[in-house]
């Protein structure tokens, strides 16, 4: 009874610490989760022997495709092997206003926003949520490395967006769910087998917001003029170019670390997602190139969406990344390619991963 009442008093004293959080935080992330919940569209309507025969599967394939991803890098050997999460769309976006949670609270606001604090974090809220109501149909996976301590971070599987992509590619179910569950693994090994992976990457995240300042926030309202101005200025990388224009120089640097970071874990797991070859994944030819046409697809609301949100850019990313991971491996091999992992220090520029031949002259001179 008394291990009952201590823990009771724990749950209150969190629930205590999260209000005192929410109070200052810029988002309500419980506003977000409960939107994001109530506007994700359902998923594939489908056989209940057959929904569960796919958690079954994700789960089951999680560990294989880890051992594959280990092979093929030379990153983790030793490393325990932790389970995957899989979840519906509901369960994705809770995990993803989890994560997000995290990660923010590390940043310290500059200044109280007084009175308002709690009008524009709830505002912020339900914008949140709409937008990752929207991505939760489109999310196949994602590593969150911010997960419990010694869980090896959280790996979420969304079953009924890889049932769904996978019967709109007209692919083998196999096939795809180890094809996703590649990706995913090796985000995770990037994250354990790096120990200084995760701080350094939360580390930066923080000092991007806690240089926003009230001018920068207040740019927000020329949104529509500033996306013109993105699309004269750099035509191509869209959503990434906003970005650039709402922060100052002294952030763009930091943003351009991140930006740099973010490229080479989605190349990287992209170019071994293919690199293992039709051995694991026999389709792997024909996956991708399904996948990639539709990544480029979608009406015109689901364009602009995509442009407001950087799913764009983000795509762009992928091909950026995988271009300089295949030409370094192909030049001085996986272990050549390692190189990167040794320090912050080693990792490439956002110039340099357009241009690999630069990185390897810094860094194997």
């Amino acid at each position: 009874m008394n291990g009952a009442k201590n823990g009771g008093q724990t749950v209150v004293a969190d629930r205590a610490a999260n209000g005192r959080a929410a109070a200052t935080a810029p988002v309500d992330w419980s506003i977000a989760a409960a939107t994001g919940k109530r506007l994700v569209r359902p998923g594939p309507v489908i056989p209940r022997e057959q929904a569960e025969q796919t958690v079954h599967a994700l789960h089951a394939v999680n560990g294989t495709a880890e051992q594959h991803v280990r092979e093929l890098t030379g990153l983790g050997h030793g490393l325990p092997l932790h389970d995957a999460e899989v979840v519906d769309r509901p369960g994705w976006v809770q995990a993803a206003t989890d994560g997000l949670a995290t990660l923010t609270s590390r940043a310290v606001p500059r200044r109280d926003r007084g009175p308002l604090n709690s009008v524009l974090a709830s505002s912020a809220g339900v914008q949140t949520g709409v937008l990752l109501a929207f991505l939760g149909s489109r999310v196949l996976g994602q590593y969150d490395p911010f997960g419990p301590k010694g869980s090896g971070g959280r790996l979420l599987l969304v079953a009924p967006n890889v049932v769904s992509a996978q019967q709109a590619l007209g692919v083998s179910a196999k096939d795809f769910r180890m094809w996703v569950c590649l990706h995913e693994c090796t985000h995770r090994l990037q994250f354990n087998a790096v120990p200084w992976l995760r701080e350094y990457f939360a580390g930066e995240v923080s000092r991007l917001l806690s240089g926003l300042t009230d001018e920068d926030n207040s740019k927000l309202n020329r949104l529509p003029e500033l996306i013109k101005q993105a699309r004269e200025a750099r035509k191509g990388d869209g959503a990434l170019a906003v970005a650039e224009l709402l922060t100052s120089p002294e952030q763009r640097v930091v943003l351009d670390r991140l930006i740099a970071l973010s490229t080479l874990l989605e190349g990287h797991a992209d170019h071994v997602m293919d690199a293992v070859g039709p051995s694991v994944v026999p389709s792997v030819a024909t996956i991708r190139r399904r996948f990639t046409e539709r990544r480029r697809g979608g009406g015109v609301l689901d364009r602009v969406l995509r442009v407001l949100l950087g799913v764009d850019a983000k795509v762009k990313q992928y091909a950026q990344g995988s271009a300089f991971t295949r030409h370094v491996v192909d030049t001085v091999g996986m272990d050549g390619f390692n190189v990167a992992w040794e320090s912050p220090e080693t990792l490439p520029t956002r110039a340099e991963i357009t241009d690999p031949d630069a990185w390897l002259r810094r860094v194997r001179p």
